[in-house]
């Protein structure tokens, strides 16, 4: 009897202990959470982890970016090396069109009431646009006239300016139109265009093509100007088709009455090679040279107004704005130093303008100078007198 009741009592016990292993429904949550619980030196480890993780993701999506970067940087020479192409287009920017939404047909909605739409054809399968803004003084006669009427403005008594623009751009550019406003106030016709390419000109840019396109306006302008002065302007990148041009004219015996250049440069090498963008690439870019400028001399892109000046025979007015952010001031100043020692120029006038930095004329803003009137009366007169004599 005995026995049997300690074997009942072991039973008993037993089951109690296993009962006391198996968590009841109410503990059964919290005898889980606790048998989980990570000790703490554990916790604090897995809580490191997960910083570090953050960490090393983002470093690692860093240096992907900064990989990406570096073989932009690296493929980009190569590509322009490769294809000349690219660099012609950087330095034409034709592609640029600004104002984007004006009708080049309807220069009036520029202000310009007196201005007359053209097309002309300097080869076959070219096309360019031409403006012909008449004087001031006849406004009033020119509204609602055509294209032949315009034609024979330019026989009235007016000097003619042939107005060359840079890069990018159309001729309807807000700069642009503002100076053909001024030079109309003072009397001058002025005749401008979009080269082959720019615009609403067909064709493909280039310095050749530009170079023709010009002297093709000149021969047009002076079918029709008779004996009246014509000058040339050009401005930024025109300043080298202008001096292209000059020559040519020169060399046939048959120069302008004067050229004017506002911000040039000496040549395209030098002044790529002096643009902001090309000054900062320089310090960190090993074969700078290589990579980006002989490209543009393998595309035949030259505009050397340094060499060209050597053969002009006119007067020669330089504009330049000392805070000029595009074409640096020295090399306006530079090229007036190679043109007033040429021997070319020893019968003309030759004249440097700076316009100081408190001014803010910048790259293209000079026409808002109130002394350029009496700049160009003083110069132009001067240089229609010798034509005359």
């Amino acid at each position: 009897m005995r026995k049997r009741n300690e074997s009942v009592t072991v039973e008993h016990e037993r089951a109690a202990a296993a009962a006391a292993a198996v968590p009841g429904p109410l503990d059964k949550g919290c005898s889980l959470r606790r048998s989980l619980r990570l000790p703490s030196s554990a916790a604090a480890a897995e809580g490191m982890k997960r910083p570090l993780g953050r960490r090393y993701g983002l470093w690692f999506r860093l240096r992907k970016v900064i990989l990406w970067l570096l073989g932009v940087y690296i493929a980009i020479p190569f590509l322009v090396k490769l294809c000349p192409a690219i660099q012609a287009k950087l330095v034409f920017l034709n592609f640029v069109r600004v104002p984007y939404f004006i009708d080049l047909k309807r220069p009036q909605d520029q202000g310009l009431n007196h201005t007359c739409n053209y097309y002309l054809q300097p080869e076959e399968d070219v096309t360019i646009g031409v403006w012909h803004t008449v004087p001031a003084a006849l406004w009033k006669n020119a509204r609602g006239k055509d294209q032949p009427w315009f034609e024979e403005a330019l026989g009235s008594s007016h000097p003619v300016i042939l107005y060359l623009h840079g890069n990018a751009g159309t001729r309807g550019g807000d700069h642009r139109v503002e100076l053909y406003k001024v030079l109309s106030s003072l009397g001058y016709h002025v005749v401008t265009f979009d080269y082959r390419g720019w615009g609403d000109s067909i064709g493909s840019p280039s310095e050749r093509g530009m170079t023709y396109d010009a002297l093709h306006v000149f021969d047009w302008i002076k079918a029709r100007s008779g004996d009246n002065p014509v000058y040339i302007w050009g401005h930024s990148l025109g300043t080298g088709v202008a001096t292209n041009l000059v020559r040519r004219l020169c060399e046939r015996e048959t120069p302008p009455d004067a050229l004017i250049l506002e911000s040039p440069f000496t040549n395209i090498r030098e002044e790529a090679r002096s643009h902001p963008f090309s000054v900062a690439s320089t310090q960190y870019f090993p074969g700078f040279d290589w990579f980006f400028l002989d490209p543009i001399t393998t595309s035949g892109i030259k505009f050397a107004n340094d060499e060209n000046v050597k053969y002009i025979s006119c007067s020669l007015l330089i504009l330049h704005a000392e805070d000029d952010p595009v074409v640096p001031f020295h090399l306006g100043k530079k090229l007036y130093n190679i043109a007033a020692t040429s021997r070319s120029f020893r019968d003309y006038k030759v004249q440097f303008v700076p316009f100081h930095t408190d001014l803010g004329y910048r790259h293209k803003y000079i026409y808002r100078s109130p002394e350029l009137p009496r700049i160009l009366r003083e110069f132009l007169g001067k240089s229609e007198h010798e034509h005359h004599h």
